[in-house]
């Protein structure tokens, strides 16, 4: 009895629902042929009396003949039915299931076809979203570790000509010497340090203290961090956040370094005799802050990627002057983090650009 059942339960979903839906018209039919051939001659009887006798032999045999052929016909079609909904139904779920061996052996471009507007075509397209998704991921993994590698080959290049140099004596280890070898050491630290900082704000790890902030306080703070740097440049950093601003629930260093690092990217894209503002606005139930600057501004299609890892929209462009590539997707991850949201706006090329960033007000029970 268990290897039977054994062997019923390991059938596929295309047989069990084969036998499934034939197995209902089969017994409503036999119901049928059993009532009728044991009412019709009760019924016959009573209402013919004596004379139903003498026709029993020749009434009982075709009604039993012709019930046995109905019966038989509609076996044959529930069972060319039963087969049709079946693999109806069964089909998408096969082709999924070839789908996601696929998937799983590294094919992400496996799609299935939508052949329905019900569950199962709902399915499917939550099938091809998923596959999307993850090759879309597949994608991103494979240019981070290109861009990481490409962003480590240049100072370990750089470290390993100089030691080369300093161990047969073609180069002097002289204070400049020592001094680059450092600033390329450092290069490696800080691009080390944003990666782990950016992995633990991905996925939720990093440790945030939340709590009552002023918009105005962490600006001012923002500011005066990157005030030398912005007179050495001779670019204007312009304040404009006005007073009676409501207070927010995040992480005061946290918001800092988001603006620090919004202020260093503006700085960086601003050519001297430019002008950079920070502001902040009340908004329903949050505060808005922006940095605006009149740099050379970003094309609408480099838009909705600026806060991706290592991106840049000038490929030729290289960090020579600072700048892991990091630091807005490390805003974008600490904005998140904090229940807020972040975005870049621009005109074009050479109108500027604006990144705006939002972050919760406190509410009055907290």
């Amino acid at each position: 009895m268990r290897e039977l059942f054994h062997r019923v339960t390991s059938l596929s979903l295309r047989t069990k629902l084969f036998f499934s839906y034939l197995w209902v018209p089969l017994v409503g039919s036999l119901i049928f042929m059993a009532a009728v051939s044991f009412v019709t001659p009760v019924l016959f009887s009573y209402q013919m009396g004596g004379v139903w006798e003498s026709l029993r032999g020749a009434f009982g045999a075709p009604v039993f003949y012709s019930l046995l052929v109905g019966g038989l016909a509609a076996a044959m079609v529930a069972a060319a039915t039963s087969l049709i909904v079946a693999a109806r139904i069964t089909t998408p779920i096969r082709l999924m299931l070839k789908a996601t061996r696929r998937i799983s052996a590294g094919h992400y471009g496996e799609r299935v076809p939508v052949r329905a507007n019900d569950e199962l075509g709902a399915l499917s397209e939550n099938f091809n979203a998923m596959a999307a998704a993850l090759e879309e991921d597949e994608r991103h993994r494979r240019e981070f570790i290109a861009d990481v590698s490409h962003e480590l080959r240049t100072p370990v290049a750089t470290l390993q000509t100089y030691l080369e140099g300093l161990t047969d004596g073609v180069v002097e280890p002289c204070e400049e010497t020592w001094a680059l070898l450092y600033a390329e050491t450092e290069r490696m630290r800080r691009l080390v340090d944003d990666l782990q900082q950016l992995s633990r704000a991905e996925t939720g790890q990093l440790a945030l203290r939340i709590e009552r902030v002023s918009a105005a306080d962490v600006t001012s703070m923002a500011k005066e961090s990157m005030f030398a740097l912005f007179a050495e440049k001779g670019v204007e950093l312009e304040d404009a956040v006005p007073e009676g601003l409501p207070q927010v629930a995040a992480d005061e260093d946290r918001t800092v370094q988001i603006l620090t690092n919004v202020l260093s990217n503006a700085l960086r894209h601003t050519p001297a005799g430019g002008r950079v503002v920070v502001g902040a606005e009340a908004r329903g139930k949050k505060v808005m802050f922006r940095v605006s600057d009149t740099g050379m501004g970003i094309a609408a299609e480099h838009l909705p990627h600026v806060f991706e890892r290592f991106y840049r929209s000038d490929k030729s462009r290289s960090r020579e002057s600072g700048g892991s590539g990091l630091g807005l997707a490390i805003c974008r991850a600490l904005v998140e983090a904090m229940g807020g949201e972040i975005r870049a706006e621009s005109a074009g090329v050479g109108k500027g650009t604006t990144f705006v960033f939002t972050l919760p007000v406190v509410s009055p029970k907290s």
